[in-house]
C-alpha cells in the first residue's frame, strides 16, 4: 500500500485488513514524502518502505511507489491498496480464488463513501456498503474474464502474480503524479495476453474532499497524458481533458495527436473546483 499522510485512512485500511477472512501473509508500506510518519500498529507482520520525490517528479511519485512496494513484498502473489481504502472482509478471498483459478489482473469493485467516517467509529461491511455508492463510470463492470475492458483498470485495489507483475515491467516510472499510469500498466497487461477480471468483492473508497475536475493535478495529468497518447495513439482521461478544454485551459481534440496548454488554473480556480461530494 502507498501512503502519504492520511494516518486515519491507514488506521481504517488496517483495521480492515486485520478484519479479513482470508489475511496477506505480510503487509508493505512504502511512505512517499512522508519521512516521520505517525506510528502505526497492525498484526500482521508490517514493514515499511521510504521513497522520495526527485527533482523530475510531477507530484507524488505514484507510479515507483507502487514498484517498490511490490519489490519488497516476499509473496508470490500482490496485492495492492491505496491509502484510502477499505477491503471488504472477504476481498482478499475473491483475489486468492481469481489468482488460483488464471492468470489474471484481478480488480475490485470500487465503491465510495458519501461521508467522512468518524475517527473512533468502528464500521462493518453492511454500514460501509450501505454508506456507498459505485462510481457511475464503474457501476456496469462485467463479471467475466476479458481481454477488452482493461481501459476500465483502476489501481485502487487490484492483485496479480508477482511473476506476471514482473513480467510486465510493473508500473512505468516515466508517469510522474497522478493520472494515466495505471491505464498504461492496464494497456501493457493487456498487450502481453494477461486478462483483466473484476471481482464481486468490493474496496470501499474512504471519503475526501477531492478537486472536480482535478485542476490540483493539472501540470501532471497533461504531462501523462501526452506520454500517454504517444505511446498509445489514444488519450487518457478524456473527461478530464475536455474539462480542461471547456475552462479554455488547453486546446485539444479526442482525434488530433497535439494537446496545447493556453494557460495554467488560477489559485481561485483551483480552490473553487474543491468538492466534498462522493468523488
Amino acid at each position: 500500500m502507498i501512503v502519504h499522510g492520511r494516518a486515519d485512512h491507514l488506521r481504517r485500511l488496517l483495521t480492515g485488513v486485520e478484519s479479513s477472512t482470508t489475511r496477506p501473509t505480510e503487509v508493505v508500506i512504502v511512505y512517499m514524502d512522508d519521512p516521520s510518519p505517525s506510528p502505526v500498529r497492525c498484526s500482521v507482520p508490517l514493514r515499511t518502505v521510504h521513497i522520495s520525490s526527485s527533482d523530475h517528479d510531477v507530484g507524488l511519485p505514484l507510479a515507483r511507489a507502487r514498484n517498490a512496494a511490490a519489490a519488497a513484498a516476499n509473496t508470490p502473489n500482490l496485492v495492492f491498496l491505496d491509502v484510502d481504502s477499505i477491503p471488504a472482509a472477504s476481498l482478499f478471498s475473491a483475489f486468492i480464488t481469481a489468482l488460483n483459478n488464471e492468470k489474471v489482473l484481478a480488480m475490485a469493485k470500487p465503491r465510495y463513501l458519501r461521508k467522512a467516517l468518524e475517527t473512533s467509529q468502528v464500521v462493518d461491511d453492511e454500514q460501509l456498503f450501505e454508506r456507498s455508492v459505485r462510481h457511475h463510470t464503474r457501476a456496469g463492470l462485467p463479471t467475466e474474464t476479458t481481454m477488452s475492458r482493461h481501459e476500465m483498470f483502476w489501481s485502487l485495489g487490484f492483485a496479480m502474480h508477482a511473476s506476471a507483475f514482473f513480467g510486465v515491467g510493473g508500473f512505468d516510472e516515466g508517469y510522474s503524479g497522478y493520472g494515466g499510469e495505471d491505464t498504461d500498466f492496464a494497456f501493457r497487461v493487456r498487450e502481453s495476453g494477461i486478462p483483466i477480471r473484476f471481482v464481486e468483492e468490493p474496496v470501499f473508497h474512504q471519503h475526501h474532499g477531492v478537486y472536480v475536475p482535478p485542476l490540483n493535478h493539472f501540470t501532471a495529468i497533461i504531462c501523462n497524458a501526452r506520454l500517454f497518447r504517444a505511446r498509445w495513439g489514444v488519450w487518457p482521461m478524456e473527461g478530464w481533458l475536455k474539462e480542461f478544454m471547456k475552462m479554455g485551459l488547453i486546446s485539444w481534440s479526442p482525434s488530433e495527436s497535439v494537446l496545447t496548454v493556453r494557460r495554467t488554473p488560477t489559485p481561485q480556480e483551483i480552490d473553487n473546483a474543491f468538492s466534498f461530494a462522493a468523488y
